[in-house]
């Protein structure tokens, strides 16, 4: 990253109580990641399925720059902020979430921060999941081709949230949590659109877990629902639906989506294990276009492989059921390499496969024979089955 100095203040104030010192710096830091992708078994506007070849912006790495910042206040107290914009690297666009184009959707907030007492942020942020779980997954590596079937975990950061305050403790010998609540903001209705959730990880030596869980609540109100497709836009969480993912669209107007997640990862000199589970429950009311409870449970296992510094090797199988609504299984494997030409680019290779079988809900009243959809990347498949090969480029700043 480059770090630029915006300003460095030095000052000895004379005073009763003696001298006061403070210092404040800017780091401006980004990432590009560039891909060129093959898709087998995708569906075009007619509903065939054809082969796709395009360009893919963010594939390992969602693109993105920022700004973040520390001034010390004294006394091992310092303030922080962080703001981030995603953007697409083919057509300039900014991100979008949660059917909005976000200045900066990524990451946007302002805090405290201790080393005796942790650190309490307000803003845009990340959930304790995405923070404390994510990171012991192989999504932390080789991103959306190694994650879960539409997302439906966020175990590819399709979620964040607004209005958040968050607090995250200090490690004490190895241990650390975090905690995090959302406001919902609605006159005479605390809890609509609310989020809340909090995880702990620990770690000793090459082993390392962490297990939470997230709730995000949608809007109390039915017309916010209907003008956003089904997760209202006043909602403090984005929606996990957003990408159009066949596995999980039908079920954007839920009145609650709750996960709860752990993983674990061990390193053993050049390689590295990985396994984790999640159970999301998405729950209907009386403004939902499905009756009963959707359940997703998700089993995923990681191995990793550093053959030399340059060079990382990885393979990722999930098997992810959803019962209750409707059933179905999906069944990924996925390939991936990375090689750092330097310390701030790299080239990378990932592949996957994935199996589909059962039923998946398509509205209200409709369901079909499920259909493959590789990851969060909401390519979706009329057929059983799909394949998807990226070889990309990815330059950090």
């Amino acid at each position: 990253m480059k770090r630029i100095a915006l300003s460095t203040l030095s000052l000895a104030i004379l005073a009763v109580s003696g001298a006061a010192h403070a210092q404040s710096s800017v780091t401006l830091y980004g990432v590009i990641d560039e891909s060129i992708q093959w898709v087998g078994n995708t569906k075009n506007a007619q509903g065939q399925n054809k082969n796709l070849v395009g360009l893919y912006a963010g594939n390992i790495s969602g693109d993105r720059f920022g700004l973040k910042g520390a001034e010390d206040l004294g006394g091992g107290l310092k303030a922080i902020f962080q703001l981030e914009n995603g953007f697409n690297v083919n057509n300039g666009k900014m991100g979008n979430y949660n059917g909005n184009n976000l200045l900066f959707g990524r990451q946007a907030f302002v805090g405290l921060t201790s080393d005796q007492y942790g650190t309490v942020t307000l803003g845009r942020q990340y959930d304790p999941l995405v923070d404390m779980v994510q990171p012991l997954t192989a999504d932390n590596y080789f991103g959306s081709t190694f994650a879960t079937p539409g997302d439906v975990d966020n175990n590819d950061n399709s979620s964040r949230t607004n209005s958040a305050i968050k607090y995250v403790s200090p490690v004490f010998a190895g241990f650390q949590f975090e905690g995090m609540y959302a406001l919902g903001g609605v006159a005479g209705s605390t809890g609509s659109g609310q989020s809340w959730g909090g995880a702990a990880t620990y770690g000793i030596g090459g082993f390392n877990v962490a297990a939470g869980y997230f709730r995000q609540d949608n809007s109390s109100s039915p017309a916010a629902r209907l003008a956003n497709g089904g997760w209202a836009a006043n909602a403090t969480s984005d929606n996990i639906f957003q990408d159009g993912t066949q596995i999980q669209q039908a079920y954007a107007s839920a009145k609650s989506v709750g996960n709860a997640s752990v993983a674990a990862q061990y390193v053993a000199g050049p390689f590295t294990f990985g396994a984790r589970y999640a159970n999301v429950q998405i729950k209907p009311d009386g403004y939902s276009a499905f009756q009963s409870t959707e359940r997703f449970n998700v089993a995923g296992g990681y191995l990793g492989y550093q053959v030399n510094p340059a060079l990382l090797l990885g393979l990722g199988y999930v098997y992810t059921h959803g019962a209750g609504d409707t059933s179905a299984s999906y069944n990924q494997v996925s390939l991936g390499a990375d090689y750092n030409l330097s310390k701030r680019t790299d080239l990378y290779a990932v592949a996957a496969y994935q199996h589909a079988n059962g039923t998946q809900r398509v509205n209200a009243t409709t369901t079909q024979t499920a259909g493959a959809s590789i990851g969060s990347y909401g390519y979706n498949s009329a057929s059983s089955s799909q394949e998807i090969v990226s070889l990309g480029i990815r330059h950090k700043f």
